[in-house]
């Protein structure tokens, strides 16, 4: 599949939105429980590094960093977010989007990517090993879902080689 990776702009939104959805709908991608507004999901993430795989006019998934806090020692540390249409998993996708990600952060300055992914989300999990990512830990029943079901959170972790490095 010849697919492009590009900068996410205002007009993806709805596609984005769609794929969150379908993310949402298998209950192991996140504890969200409604898809936000374009102006919600653009104030909660980093201006840069937001990343969409492009087949023609088709967003295939999508991957962004968040801020994890607002204390500026924290500046070089982000969140994960990666989320790939349900027809287009499995396909090396989300590793595209990953890879590129990261090295997106490290142009950045960014020198912690870390993502909480839901214990039952093995794919996700799978996919940040194989890009770099270690597990750090587990947090027991951190989130409880709609109907009731408490989830296990494993806390993964990427620092950086070649930024924040002194």
């Amino acid at each position: 599949m010849n697919y492009t990776i590009e900068n996410i702009v205002q007009e993806d939104w709805e596609s984005i939105a769609n794929i969150y959805l379908e993310g949402i709908s298998t209950g192991k991608a996140t504890f969200q429980t409604d898809v936000p507004t374009w102006e919600q999901w653009d104030s909660s993430h980093t201006r840069t590094c937001r990343l969409v795989a492009r087949l023609d006019d088709k967003i295939l998934g999508w991957s962004a960093l968040s801020p994890t806090s607002s204390r500026c020692v924290y500046a070089g540390v982000a969140e994960v977010s990666i989320y790939i249409g349900k027809e287009f998993r499995g396909q090396g996708i989300g590793t595209s989007l990953l890879n590129r990600l990261i090295s997106l952060s490290e142009e950045n300055g960014f020198w912690t990517l870390q993502s909480g992914i839901i214990r039952e989300n093995v794919e996700s999990i799978e996919l940040h090993k194989n890009c770099g990512f270690r597990e750090i830990g587990v947090r027991e029943k951190l989130g409880k879902m709609s109907n009731g079901k408490w989830h296990d959170v494993v806390l993964m972790e990427r620092r950086s080689k070649i930024t924040g490095i002194s």
